[in-house]
């Protein structure tokens, strides 16, 4: 038996979409199922080990549903590049959820994935039973989104999948002083696929053509009426030590304006925190069983 099942389902518009679903073990089946949303240029893969302990844990197993958006992973690139966007994504998302029967869930937003639950938060609240945010909120740092938008448009492909954890410990190493060389190994497994001869980073690359598109010398846009939507769940907020696109004073916000916001430090991690360190497993796992 594999330790998840991969599933194939239509996006609104047709796209074909990819999701890992990972069985809970035995007793978990009445819990509420948890669904994973990556980053924004990131895949399910990013979910494996997490998913794997959440959905085997010897006390309180659960399903946990990992997802590629459009463009990511297995699922299908989109001619029209103008559809990679959190409204878009949050759809897909919901009709992922309706054709895997997920009508209510713990959810798990790294980064982009955050930003698509506050939208989600609008249109389909009662989906959301609580969620925890990944190092993201409603109002993000210029010089971090520019750090992305950097990094994805000037990403080189590696000869090996050694050289590319080597080439992500260059770029991401002085923010994440607590990884090991085994996390950077199978990050580097998560973010790029062998294509065509060659090791890629598994996305379209088309997806920094919007990045390249913001003025940055206007303010960027803010979801706070979202968030206050969001909010009125249990929320546990992760904010990554060293990141530079979640900054301490807009969790201290998101503190005032939530009665049910938790906050949670993730020490020697920048953007964005690995769920499955040891140091954050066990609260976020807590958290988690808490709201089932």
């Amino acid at each position: 038996m594999t330790d998840y099942t991969s599933r194939f389902l239509s996006a609104p518009d047709g796209l074909q979409l990819h999701a890992r679903d990972y069985p809970p073990a035995s007793g978990g089946e009445t819990r509420l199922p948890v669904i994973c949303l990556p980053g924004l240029s990131r895949n399910a893969r990013d979910f494996h080990r997490f998913a794997l302990l959440v959905s085997k844990d010897a006390s309180l197993p659960r399903r946990v549903i990992a997802l590629d958006y459009r463009g990511r992973g297995l699922s299908a690139w989109d001619d029209n590049t103008a559809n990679y966007n959190v409204a878009t994504e949050c759809q897909d998302v919901i009709a992922a959820c309706a054709a895997l029967g997920v009508s209510r869930a713990l959810f798990v937003g790294t980064s982009r994935g955050g930003l698509i639950l506050h939208i989600m938060a609008a249109v389909q609240p009662d989906l959301i039973a609580a969620a925890v945010l990944n190092d993201i909120g409603p109002e993000i740092e210029a010089d971090g989104l520019k750090d992305i938008r950097d990094y994805l448009s000037g990403r080189a492909s590696p000869a090996t999948f050694e050289a590319a954890a080597d080439a992500l410990v260059r770029i991401h190493g002085p923010t994440f002083p607590a990884l090991t060389r085994a996390d950077w190994l199978e990050m580097a497994d998560a973010i790029y696929r062998e294509r065509d001869g060659r090791i890629v980073a598994d996305h379209d690359p088309r997806l920094a053509d919007q990045l390249q598109a913001i003025d940055f010398s206007k303010p960027l846009p803010t979801l706070w009426p979202q968030f206050d939507l969001l909010a009125q769940r249990p929320l546990l907020v992760i904010r990554g030590e060293h990141s530079r696109l979640f900054p301490a004073r807009t969790l201290e916000r998101m503190k005032a304006h939530g009665p049910h916001v938790e906050a949670l430090t993730a020490e020697g991690q920048g953007h964005a925190p690995l769920l499955h360190h040891d140091s954050l497993l066990p609260p976020v796992k807590a958290f988690l069983d808490r709201h089932s």
